[in-house]
């Protein structure tokens, strides 16, 4: 910076130091919210059991971007010509996917600790098949979810 550029001012009082962390249960696993959820973006462990699978979904308002960090999994996902392809998610790699992009993670031997980043949780999650015969989540059934199966972690 030169002389005559100063750095802005912020009020503090809105900032905090205290840590978070919130579990979801799930029907394939488990998931960790560590980003607050008035944050402008998500942060998350999915922890996706040996042979689960998530639903076969598209967002109409969400990007996600994966990255494993144990076990072994994979994402099963639609390419540039609208097949269905299956990637095997190798360490040390990020994998993304765009709205509109269906898509479903895998755990494979082991189960599958994958950390994700998104834009926040919004819009309708289109379940186009699900193991559990789960609906589509809109963001009302969202809040529900996260209401009946969270417990924060302390």
């Amino acid at each position: 910076m030169n002389d005559e550029q100063q750095a802005p001012t912020f009020d503090p009082s809105n900032f905090s130091v205290a840590p978070y962390a919130k579990r979801i249960e799930k029907p394939w696993g488990y998931e960790i919210h560590w980003v607050p959820e008035d944050a402008p973006y998500m942060g998350k462990v999915l922890h996706v059991n040996e042979g689960a699978r998530l639903s076969l979904q598209v967002h109409d308002e969400k990007q996600e971007s994966w990255f494993i960090v144990g076990g072994k999994g994979s994402v099963i996902w639609e390419n540039e010509k609208g097949e269905m392809v299956e990637t095997v998610l190798q360490p040390g790699m990020g994998y993304s996917t765009k709205i509109g992009q269906k898509h479903r993670l895998k755990g494979l031997e082991g189960g599958a600790d994958i950390l994700e980043v998104s834009t926040p949780e919004a819009g309708t999650t289109w379940r186009l098949e699900d193991d559990f015969a789960r609906p589509n989540q809109t963001p009302e059934e969202r809040d529900a979810e996260y209401a009946k199966n969270s417990s924060q972690i302390s």
